[in-house]
């Protein structure tokens, strides 16, 4: 008995002086690790770095729009937006290019200009192929459809190039009308002015089935050379005149049968029919072997 109580006695004491008793040695990379490390760590940083760019941005954009459209407790200062598309500018502004929707209609107030000024260019409005420019020192509209002005109060039309329905009558004020090129049944003037067409250099006036000249009197006046071409006839019904000092002459003593030169007669059936004859000596008249005019010259 006293030998099992001295057991049990240094037993207890063993006991109670071990510290490391239940103690197992584990390693610590073995254990479960919480929170984001690794590749989830460094894609986390990535998208909190991303977000925080978007913010600037955002807050750049917000900054610019408050600077710009002035937008404050009682709305925008500069624009006002109504509820049929309508975009109302009420401050001067500053553009490039503007680019309005289909069928768009860009104006001003009833009682107030509409005021468009470009920094030392042209002002520029253009729809597809049309084109209107306003330069300093002139106005073009370019079109290869056509272009039609119409009052927007009456829908009367003031001006048109639609020749089928409508004839191209120049606007009240307008004297000149410059063109390159036109193509149109008849050009006419006022019965108490003169029609005057001018060019710095060749004109050219052409017709599919022949061209027609009335007046109560025609004149050409030209510096260089005058070409009359027809497949059939050219006739003049009326007095023509021809200034003799202006027709190129052969000076005196000069040899009349000289090789270097064909000469030839105009001449003028009794109906206005004309015909050129070679000049083969002097005082030579219109007769011909074959008579253009029928039975008389």
């Amino acid at each position: 008995m006293r030998e099992k109580a001295v057991e049990r006695r240094n037993v207890n004491k063993e006991h109670n002086s071990n510290f490391k008793a239940g103690y197992i040695p584990i390693d610590e990379d073995r254990l479960h690790k919480t929170g984001l490390r690794g590749r989830k760590g460094n894609l986390a940083i990535c998208v909190i770095v991303l977000l925080f760019i978007l913010a600037v941005i955002n807050l750049i954009i917000t900054l610019v729009i408050w600077a710009v459209i002035r937008i404050g407790p009682n709305g925008c200062d500069s624009m006002e937006f109504h509820e049929s598309g309508l975009l109302r500018f009420k401050q001067v502004s500053d553009m490039g290019v503007i680019h309005p929707l289909y069928k768009s209609t860009v104006g001003g107030r009833r009682n107030e200009d509409l005021v468009i000024t470009g920094n030392n260019q042209p002002i520029v409005f253009q729809q597809g192929t049309t084109k209107l420019s306003v330069e300093k020192d002139k106005t073009s509209i370019t079109s290869d459809i056509g272009m039609e002005f119409v009052d927007p109060r009456t829908q009367n039309t003031l001006f048109s190039t639609d020749y089928e329905t409508h004839e191209f009558h120049l606007p009240n004020g307008v004297k000149i009308l410059n063109v390159q090129k036109a193509s149109t049944e008849r050009i006419t003037s006022n019965a108490t002015s003169d029609l005057n067409i001018k060019v710095d250099g060749r004109a050219i006036v052409r017709g599919n089935e022949g061209v027609f000249i009335t007046g109560k009197t025609i004149e050409f006046r030209m510096g260089g050379n005058m070409e009359l071409k027809a497949e059939n006839s050219i006739i003049l019904n009326g007095t023509v005149m021809v200034s003799p000092s202006r027709l190129p002459s052969s000076s005196y003593g000069e040899q009349f049968n000289n090789g270097n030169w064909l000469r030839f007669k105009l001449c003028m059936c009794a109906d206005g029919t004309l015909f050129k004859v070679q000049v083969t000596g002097h005082n030579m008249g219109c007769q011909t072997s074959v008579n253009p005019c029928g039975a008389t010259h």
